[in-house]
């Protein structure tokens, strides 16, 4: 897991409607390296580096700031961007897709349905000459069930999880923005930006499910307190 960015945003509410009105909340922003056998996937790609060389932080209203590089941290375990085959990201919201371009190499996986809505928009999430495998539905990434795209629409209309065995840890759910926080995600709240409260609902359920049937952990990509206590790179899980 690789620090991607990290924000001290002024309201809670924005993603907990009717929830700590105007009460700050740390978030975090991660992305995550997935090491197999036919090659590297990088799942999101966090606020963009150049944030990292900022004076503050990045405009908007998020906050975002970042203390390392996505490319530094790849150096730290040996990696290049060139080294990836594949960035699966979770949507196209600046705060996960903000290096995509720097993979030059590597096919970008993203549900059809989020593709034609980013690229329709006069500011694109990444250069539509980019190599993109464009999906319906859930997808087996390297065909032997170890990495599965799972389809959790509602947040955006293609937005996507990612369901991943570990041989020692055991299996992995992360969230991408499915659920932004623990207490979102076991109130079942909906987030007032979603583009469809009926499909989140739906997604976390089916996220329940999965969770149930595969015995998988939940990772929540910004809640603080949660990434505050897994692992980050140069340390893995195996």
């Amino acid at each position: 897991m690789f620090d991607c960015g990290d924000a001290h945003a002024p309201d809670q509410s924005r993603w907990s409607p009717g929830v700590n009105v105007g009460k700050p909340i740390d978030i975090s922003d991660n992305c995550y390296l997935i090491h197999h056998a036919q090659g590297y996937l990088m799942w999101d790609t966090g606020a963009p580096d150049a944030v990292a060389t900022m004076d503050g932080p990045m405009a908007g209203p998020i906050p975002w700031h970042r203390n390392k590089t996505l490319v530094s941290q790849l150096a730290a375990v040996g990696l290049t961007p060139d080294d990836i085959r594949y960035v699966a990201i979770s949507h196209t919201h600046g705060d996960h897709v903000g290096n995509v371009d720097l993979f030059a190499k590597a096919t970008v996986l993203i549900q059809q349905a989020e593709y034609d809505l980013a690229f329709a928009q006069p500011r694109r999430p990444f250069s539509p000459e980019h190599p993109a495998r464009k999906l319906d539905g859930d997808t087996d990434v390297f065909g032997d069930g170890s990495v599965l795209i799972v389809s959790t629409p509602g947040h955006t209309p293609g937005h996507q999880s990612l369901l991943v065995h570990l041989p020692g840890t055991g299996w992995l759910l992360l969230s991408g923005d499915a659920a932004h926080f623990k207490d979102n995600w076991d109130n079942r709240r909906v987030p007032s930006m979603n583009v469809d409260a009926g499909k989140t609902i739906a997604s976390m359920q089916h996220m329940a499910d999965l969770l149930a049937q595969y015995h998988a952990q939940l990772w929540i990509n910004h809640d603080a307190p949660q990434t505050s206590q897994i692992r980050h790179a140069p340390d893995y899980y195996k």
